[in-house]
């Protein structure tokens, strides 16, 4: 079946203009223009407009978007199964959050004791939800569901003291890796504490401590370009240069 445009924003719920800007950065072209000079949208554009609206609904930039349904290698029903990870994922945060604010709300009424573990519940089910989202797929396929699961165990088990000690070990670690940066040397001892303060904001969050898996995540650092632009707000090549930093310390 073939939609216009018109008929294609209307089934879609978004606008005409919306589909205009997907055609122009070249992220959902019609399939052919008729006669008339009207966007004609075929099934596959179909198709993929879905999966650039799931993306959407997981607040990815579409520049991020169009990389992904670009790549060769895009199997739409694999992409299916990440989305439905991602929506359940989303989903258990919000209502994790939910249920934390009711039971706040009964709290301050003198209905409940809340816990203080139970206040911030909600908060560390979003970092392991948010991770999961944006991460999940990458870091399930090197390091496996068991790794990864035993994380997010750990993570839900923090006490508020132990989340309070990794969020300043983490402004730690980002002060001494700029610091070590402009320095310019991987191998010295500025970068060796880079190192050695990221192994231990990791064992935070990682079940079991390897060299070989802190050599692969660096690596996966450098590999992926969400975590280059993370580090590379330090400056062009932070990512590249803690990968370094962590190769020497661990071998």
């Amino acid at each position: 079946m073939e939609y216009t445009i018109n008929k294609l924003a209307k089934l879609a719920g978004i606008t005409t203009r919306t589909l205009r800007h997907y055609d122009e950065i070249g992220l959902l072209s019609p399939t052919r223009s008729n006669s008339n000079g009207y966007r004609i949208y075929g099934q596959l554009e179909v198709d993929k407009l879905q999966h650039i609206l799931f993306y959407r609904e997981l607040e990815l930039p579409l520049d991020e978007i169009k990389r992904m349904v670009d790549d060769k290698n895009f199997n739409p029903d694999d992409t299916l199964q990440n989305h439905l990870i991602a929506l359940q994922a989303k989903r258990n945060q919000l209502n994790t959050l939910i249920a934390t604010v009711e039971k706040t709300i009964l709290t301050k009424r003198g209905e409940i004791k809340m816990t203080n573990e139970e206040k911030f519940k909600g908060f560390k089910q979003q970092l392991v939800d948010d991770n999961e989202q944006k991460y999940g797929a990458e870091i399930r396929d090197n390091y496996g569901n068991d790794a990864v699961d035993g994380s997010y165990a750990k993570i839900a088990g923090m006490s508020q003291a132990d989340y309070d000690e990794v969020t300043a070990l983490e402004q730690s670690l980002m002060d001494a890796l700029q610091a070590a940066f402009e320095q310019g040397e991987p191998a010295g001892e500025l970068g060796m504490r880079v190192a050695e303060l990221h192994k231990k904001w990791l064992c935070y969050y990682w079940k079991d401590y390897s060299q070989e898996a802190h050599i692969g995540l660096a690596e996966m650092y450098v590999a992926d370009e969400r975590f280059t632009a993370y580090y590379d707000k330090i400056g062009v090549g932070c990512t590249r240069f803690l990968r370094d930093a962590i190769v020497t310390y661990c071998r």
